[in-house]
């Protein structure tokens, strides 16, 4: 049986999260366009560092402050590389941060699909405000 684009994408973005380098949290991201994946990202520490794995994590907060976050590396990754983020979706295994919603509305994404919730809500509500679709899945 044929599964949906929308389990499809689901599927790989929980794989993408397993290349995750930090175990307090492993996410995944991937930016559709015109039903095609146009930029993947997972969570982990800056290119060149070492990872939380090898020497642990840097806990600020409750949360690990040495890794960049999968929303900002999948739009990253996309800009690096020159490809247009405008009119794109993301789906993300966790909902977005703050500082990570304020990237996504920069980028011109207009709609964010996510699997769980985030420890604070800043993000989805800054998200909201600015016109940016939300939605849990499942």
């Amino acid at each position: 049986m044929r599964i949906s684009r929308n389990d499809m994408f689901v599927d790989i973005i929980t794989v993408i999260s397993k290349r995750s380098t930090c175990p307090v949290r492993k996410v995944g991201a991937i930016l559709i366009k015109d039903n095609r994946i146009i930029s993947t990202g997972y969570n982990g520490s800056p290119k060149g560092t070492d990872h939380c794995e090898d020497i642990g994590c840097q806990i600020e907060n409750k949360a690990c402050v040495r890794t960049v976050h999968a929303e900002s590396n999948v739009i990253a990754f996309a800009a690096k590389y020159g490809i247009p983020t405008d009119g794109s979706t993301m789906y993300t295994t966790m909902a977005p941060c703050f500082n990570c919603a304020k990237l996504i509305i920069n980028a011109g994404i207009v709609r964010v699909y996510y699997l769980e919730p985030y420890r604070l809500d800043d993000g989805l509500k800054a998200l909201v405000h600015s016109d940016v679709g939300v939605q849990k899945i499942w």
